[in-house]
């Protein structure tokens, strides 16, 4: 008995919840279906599925071997991509979202040295806001800028942000400095749409300990930029990514708020829909975003001066 292509049977007739969709998802027949359960079984020296005209369903030994045995197929789909991505030259059409201000400031000078590198890809970048479903609009890549990660896709780190609170130096000046979290609640504060918390800001002491403000903001937007423009204009504060606003920083022309205190970080991630079978076009343009991105970002090389606070 083929163990490999047993378990593979195995999974696949778990997955579709019949041995005939097995069999067509396999491209063999039923009767093979059976014999490969029925001999891994055997080899076992355990039930594996519970049988009935209507439904399977999974033994506790069942259970077991499922888990594991789509832990090593996958494992070992991914192994195969590897091999085989890196003996095909990259080529195609490569659909990519990412962010709009993100993508504009520090994707685009990539994409000149990608295709030097790659010219047989080509590349269609949609910069777009919202989180988009990369697999029902039909992308191959998408850049995100995440607190959570993916859930449902597949995932890499290229970069970390901080987010900074800051206003310009008139406002403070008419405004004041806040002191604390809960100071905000008289001030003028312009919201991004997009935030996880609305307009619910968190804040996190030197003790680790979470402080939480509701804020009242006298304008809201899905862009980032839109937010710095309003904070640049004295409008009110803003809290944005390093990413976004760490010239204005380093230039003065926006001051970090609330030195004790810290935003939740974020990062900045390559969401592709599988590791399985995972395209040599994709894997070269993910392993290109890390090269270019990584230890510490270009927007957070000042250190402490940029931030004003101490990264606790």
């Amino acid at each position: 008995m083929d163990r490999l292509r047993a378990f593979e049977v195995f999974v696949t007739v778990v997955s579709r919840g019949s041995f005939t969709r097995a069999a067509d998802a396999l491209d063999t027949s039923p009767a093979n279906v059976t014999r490969y359960v029925n001999e891994l079984e055997a080899h076992l020296g355990t039930r594996l599925l519970n049988r009935t005209s209507r439904k399977l369903s999974l033994t506790a030994s069942g259970e077991t071997l499922f888990e594991r045995s789509k832990s090593i197929l996958d494992d070992i789909a991914e192994t195969e991509g590897l091999v085989s991505s890196t003996s095909v030259e990259p080529r195609g059409r490569l659909r990519i979202n990412a962010p709009v201000s993100f993508g504009i400031r520090h994707l685009a000078p990539l994409w000149p040295e990608f295709m030097r590198k790659f010219p047989r890809v080509e590349l269609e970048v949609a910069l777009i806001d919202r989180v988009v479903d990369i697999v029902d609009e039909g992308f191959d890549l998408a850049i995100r800028i995440s607190r959570a990660g993916s859930t449902s896709h597949a995932a890499r780190k290229l970069a970390k942000s901080r987010n900074i609170l800051c206003a310009s130096p008139d406002y403070v000046a008419r405004r004041g400095q806040p002191r604390t979290p809960a100071e905000l609640a008289d001030h003028l504060c312009v919201g991004y749409t997009y935030a996880a918390t609305g307009d619910e800001w968190q804040f996190i002491d030197q003790d680790g300990k979470v402080h939480p403000v509701k804020v009242q903001c006298q304008m809201h937007t899905n862009n980032g930029d839109t937010a710095r423009a309003a904070a640049l204009a004295g409008q009110g504060v803003i809290w944005q990514p390093t990413f976004l606003i760490g010239d204005d920083l380093r230039a003065g022309n926006l001051v970090p708020l609330l030195p004790g205190y810290r935003l939740p970080d974020i990062e900045v991630l390559a969401i592709y829909p599988s590791r399985r079978h995972l395209s040599a076009k994709v894997r070269v343009m993910v392993d290109f975003l890390v090269d270019a991105m990584g230890g510490v970002p270009p927007w957070d090389r000042d250190g402490e001066k940029l931030h004003g606070s101490p990264h606790v």
